[in-house]
């Protein structure tokens, strides 16, 4: 007996406890679990990235833009510049809206419904190009979240079918030695681990990219406001 516990000590002791060695000795549900977490935060490190990248274009691509447009130039110039080479949502949104403005202005009326319906119409065109265009630069930032939030408990089903493992061991082998139960807890802790490593990241990130999507979308919506009190002052000019 005394030799039986032995060899199973001595088997214990030649486990590999390298994160390979254990993800390779670990049953097929819990390396499908790790399997699923690893690829699920590759898949969320190249959206964190992606988005990062995509934000911090499209805003130096609106600094350019409100530079251009506050320095003077009228929205018609601006407007025959940019209606055919649109590449970022400030401009998508100016450009909407002058396209609009135009086509109402075109056999309308000068009277005062004519200027509602006509401030109407673009404002509602630039609250469509607005959301149109953050739906577009959010992608998959929503990915984020639910990995976040549902990777450690994925990582624990892991976690506890490894230990269900371990005490099945101990059942078969009617031996309670530490050598019989800890490679199977390990691999399964493992689980736990990579779940932990797969969320807090996308945490992280998820939280940060919400909110400068957010101040984005404030300063695509404080634009909108600005541009169609122009419009409404050149309303005027013409009813005048």
């Amino acid at each position: 007996m005394d030799g039986q516990v032995d060899e199973v000590i001595l088997a214990g002791s030649r486990s590999d406890f390298s994160v390979w060695g254990m993800f390779s000795q670990a049953d097929i549900v819990v390396q499908a679990v790790m399997m699923a977490l690893v690829l699920a935060s590759l898949w969320s490190w190249t959206i964190i990235f992606s988005t990062w990248l995509r934000v911090r274009k499209v805003s130096r691509a609106a600094d350019a833009f409100e530079d251009r447009f506050w320095s003077g130039a009228s929205p018609e110039e601006l407007y025959d510049g940019l209606k055919n080479r649109i590449s970022h949502p400030m401009a998508m949104v100016f450009v909407a809206a002058m396209r609009e403005w135009q086509r109402s202005l075109k056999g309308t009326g000068r009277g005062f419904a004519e200027r509602l319906s006509i401030e109407d119409r673009v404002n509602k065109v630039m609250r469509i190009a607005v959301s149109r265009e953050m739906e577009r630069l959010e992608g998959q930032v929503g990915f984020l979240a639910t990995l976040g939030s549902a990777a450690p408990f994925v990582g624990l089903f892991g976690t506890v079918w490894g230990i269900m493992n371990s005490f099945q061991s101990i059942a078969l082998t009617s031996n309670t030695s530490l050598a019989v139960v800890a490679p199977g807890i390990a691999e399964a802790l493992l689980a736990t681990a990579l779940g932990l490593v797969a969320a807090i990241p996308a945490v992280i990130a998820y939280n940060k990219h919400a909110s400068d999507l957010s101040r984005f979308a404030g300063r695509l919506e404080g634009f909108s406001d600005e541009f169609a009190a122009i419009l409404s002052r050149q309303l005027d000019d013409r009813s005048a």
